[in-house]
Formats: C-alpha cells, structure tokens, sequence
C-alpha cells in the first residue's frame, strides 16, 4: 500500500512540464544525506485511485505531468495507478523518481514517460550536479529509454 505525505506543483523535476509532485512515504531507501528523511515513515494517507482524483482535482488544467516521489516500497503499485491515471488522465505525463540503481525488473518502463533513476549520493549531488550518479530517463514508446540527464546542467 502507497501512503502520500504531501504534494506540490514544481517546475524542476521533469525539464519542461509544471509537474505536480507527489511525495510517497516509507521510504526503504534510507539514503545518507537525504533533504525528505520524514518520507522515510510509513506516515500519510492512502494513495488510491480516489486520492488522485482529489490531487488532481486541486490543480486540473494547471499541470502537464504527474509524478510519483517514491513508491520504492511498492513499485507494482506505482505502476498501476500510473496506468490508471494514463487510462482516466490522457493529457498528463507520468513520471516516477525512484532511487532504485535500476528500475524494478517487475515494472514495464513504457507504463511511464520520465523514470528518475539512482539513489541519492551526497558527494555526488543531485541531478543538477555533473557528478550526479543519478539519471532522468524519458521513456520512448518502445520501452527504451533517452538519458536526458543533461537537461539539468544547461546554462551551467
């Protein structure tokens, strides 16, 4: 089971779409240095079909992506309510920040259009970092996938 702490709309996770961002808590990753240790509880509500409804109901037309912060816990479940909100939500892209060195063998990549790979290493930094072991993947429709992690570095 799923449970959501909080979330937001950003603008920085997935280059080029207002995406809002939903927080999964009961984190297994436990990684040193992590800025969202309280995701590490099994705190929060129930992420179901009905509590996407409500989320995306607070923001409508005002997001082009919807993505899961988390889920390593239940990467199945991720999956599933991304393939519901594809099936009821069309517009949206989905995306899925998981911090898994890859992504879970019992999930099909092409369910989503962005996977964040890589947990978070401090001395390598975040994806905006050059160093970062961290990887923003766009998933093609063939279930391959483009390293777009780049996109964090221009202007840099």
């Amino acid at each position: 089971m799923l449970k959501f702490f909080n979330y937001d709309i950003v603008f920085q996770e997935i280059p080029d779409e207002v995406t809002l961002a939903v927080n999964i808590t009961n984190c297994p990753n436990r990684c040193p240095g992590c800025h969202s240790q309280f995701l590490w509880a099994d705190i929060g509500e129930v992420l179901n079909e009905e509590a996407v409804q409500v989320i995306i109901g607070e923001y409508g037309d005002a997001i082009t992506c919807f993505s899961f912060m988390g889920g390593d816990n239940d990467p199945q479940e991720v999956e599933r309510l991304a393939l519901w909100i594809k099936h009821h939500y069309p517009q949206y892209k989905i995306a899925w920040y998981t911090g898994k060195e890859e992504i879970d063998e019992r999930v099909h990549p092409q369910s989503f259009d962005y996977i964040k790979i890589g947990p978070y290493i401090e001395a390598c930094g975040g994806l905006k970092s050059q160093s970062t072991n961290q990887r923003l993947l766009r998933i093609l429709s063939d279930g391959t996938s483009e390293d777009i992690t780049y996109r964090f570095w221009e202007g840099r």
